[in-house]
């Protein structure tokens, strides 16, 4: 079975649009990985020109978490102000935090961090960070990108191949955000490729229509999706999964929505800023 054998705060939010070390440690150390990577190829190809235009650096989003009545905890994805050099190459730092609060907390504590780092130019990942802390379980994840060699190598010494294009669990999030949906019609499927738990996951996203929706930062005109997600030890079917996507330029996630088979999920935005274009709020 694929991924979804579980689902947690964190992730549930960055699969939907689909989170305890030190910041500086990771840009410090990975970028000199990430040299290594791009340097050492003795065959460089060129990445695809897709630069970034739902998102820009200095983006901050905020979420809270419903489980049930429950409110279970907060999300916030950040893409750091500074663009980082890297042999030649442009790259985003983004950074995903996601911990549990309240009556929630007590019973099963999270706090994880995700990162990746995207080529600005080509928006693939080239190193992807996560740490897991939750309920007492905790694990570690370091993937780098090799998109000249298309592999990627888990730690050792495992390497995997993957297609053109591939994403991370969290580069996935920004790469669903740059697909075009001005043509959309009911029914659609838009689709990307991600690596996650060693596995090729093919992402899909099925257009249902048009909506405004109210939240807490305003009301917005929407395009509506369903996710498909595996179905089975989580979700009864796979469409159990809904998510509100501002209809502009941005597509950033206001709301999501989940059926699981032991309650129901809920994400709410409670803050955006720095936003790279123009938003569909209506008031």
């Amino acid at each position: 079975m694929k991924r979804f054998k579980s689902i947690t705060l964190t992730t549930f939010a960055i699969t939907v649009v689909a989170t305890l070390c030190s910041a500086g440690y990771y840009v410090s150390t990975k970028k000199a990985e990430l040299v290594s990577i791009i340097s050492q190829n003795d065959q460089v190809i060129d990445l695809p020109v897709n630069p970034s235009t739902a998102f820009k650096e200095g983006e901050v989003l905020a979420y809270r978490l419903h489980y049930g009545i429950i409110d279970a905890g907060v999300a916030i994805l950040e893409v750091k102000p500074a663009i980082m050099e890297i042999s030649g190459r442009q790259v985003y730092h983004v950074v995903g935090n996601g911990y549990s609060k309240g009556t929630f907390d007590w019973f099963f504590k999270v706090r994880d961090r995700y990162e990746t780092f995207i080529d600005k130019d080509a928006m693939v990942p080239w190193m992807f960070v996560r740490r897991v802390d939750e309920g007492g379980v905790k694990f570690s994840q370091d993937y780098v990108f090799n998109h000249y060699t298309k592999k990627v190598d888990v730690g050792a010494g495992e390497k995997y191949d993957v297609p053109v294009g591939i994403q991370d669990m969290l580069s996935a999030f920004y790469a669903a955000r740059n697909l075009d949906f001005s043509e959309a019609k009911e029914g659609d499927v838009f689709a990307l490729n991600s690596f996650i738990d060693k596995e090729l996951w093919p992402v899909k996203m099925r257009f249902i229509g048009r909506e405004t929706i109210k939240c807490e930062i305003g009301t917005y005109k929407c395009l509506k999706f369903a996710p498909i997600v595996q179905k089975g030890r989580v979700f009864k079917s796979e469409e159990d999964l809904t998510v509100w996507i501002t209809d502009d330029k941005n597509h950033i996630p206001l709301r999501a929505q989940a059926k699981i088979l032991v309650g129901s999920v809920k994400m709410d935005i409670t803050s955006a800023s720095n936003l790279a274009n123009e938003s569909s709020k209506v008031n």
